[in-house]
């Protein structure tokens, strides 16, 4: 059907399942959007907005047999699942199973040193060690708020962009300290946000910090690529060196879930040989 693209039916029938989204399934807007695409481009292919099981079993059929990633046809499989919900035609489909995930090229101790070390003023050397030694993700750093640093304690309540509510993450004394000093030269009231963009004093983007993190990288000399949720991993790994447990590492990292955290287990054998010495009996 030429122009079908356009087509004002295709535009209401998406329309009605992003309510259908909103009113049944607690989903962020982000997550709503992606469902809503991945049918958007489906429809576009059978070229209908009533479309009958067999021709979404074909267009599974076609998705499950693409060259694309397991999150990607698992991510579509989900959005045809709830469409076809939605259209009162329910269809279930097995999902590709998931690779075991391994972290690779994580930042040392030492680099993370020289990151901080590479930093021009008081508000780089601020963010960074609170990105650094808190392992909070990206969006919800640029979320952070006066009111949310709890400097008794050096902790951190951090909004979730995903799972539950808040956590609170922990960060070093010296790091509040950094913070401190940052806090004289940058006013702020507690409803403020933490850390704003200097010309027009804006909350920060994710892009914006992931620029930042980038050229401390640079200038630190560090031969990796390095971004934002890479300080993540990199406090996981290294607290997990030193000797941490894995209940630690989840809580500070706010994880919903143990499996979400055993990952970096499974990425640094090392660690499991090291407590196995530790722990072994003493049968001889």
């Amino acid at each position: 059907k030429k122009g079908f693209m356009k087509d004002k039916k295709l535009q209401e029938e998406l329309e009605d399942f992003k309510k259908h989204l909103v009113l049944n399934y607690d989903l962020r807007k982000v997550t709503i959007k992606g469902h809503t695409d991945n049918i958007r481009r489906m429809l576009q292919k059978i070229q209908t907005t009533n479309p009958k099981k067999k021709e979404v079993i074909d267009y599974v059929y076609d998705l499950k047999r693409c060259n694309k990633s397991c999150s990607h046809i698992s991510n579509n499989i989900s959005s045809v699942e709830k469409y076809m919900d939605f259209k009162k035609k329910l269809l279930r489909f097995s999902k590709p199973r998931r690779q075991r995930k391994f972290i690779k090229g994580v930042l040392t101790e030492a680099e993370i040193s020289r990151m901080i070390q590479a930093c021009k003023n008081i508000k780089e050397k601020a963010m960074i060690v609170i990105l650094a030694f808190s392992g909070i993700r990206n969006r919800s750093f640029c979320g952070l708020k006066l009111k949310d640093v709890d400097f008794g304690n050096n902790a951190l309540t951090v909004r979730k962009v995903k799972g539950r509510k808040e956590y609170i993450a922990y960060v070093s004394s010296e790091s509040v300290i950094i913070l401190l000093k940052y806090l004289e030269e940058y006013s702020k009231k507690d409803d403020d946000y933490l850390f704003t963009t200097k010309v027009r004093d804006n909350q920060y983007s994710p892009s914006d910090i992931r620029k930042l993190v980038g050229v401390l990288a640079k200038r630190a000399k560090i031969d990796k690529k390095v971004f934002p949720h890479l300080l993540r991993h990199s406090l996981s790994s290294n607290m997990l060196n030193r000797g941490a447990n894995i209940i630690l590492i989840k809580e500070q990292l706010g994880h919903d879930w143990l499996q979400s955290t055993e990952i970096y287990l499974t990425s640094f054998p090392k660690r499991i040989k090291l407590e196995y010495e530790i722990y072994k009996p003493a049968y001889l």
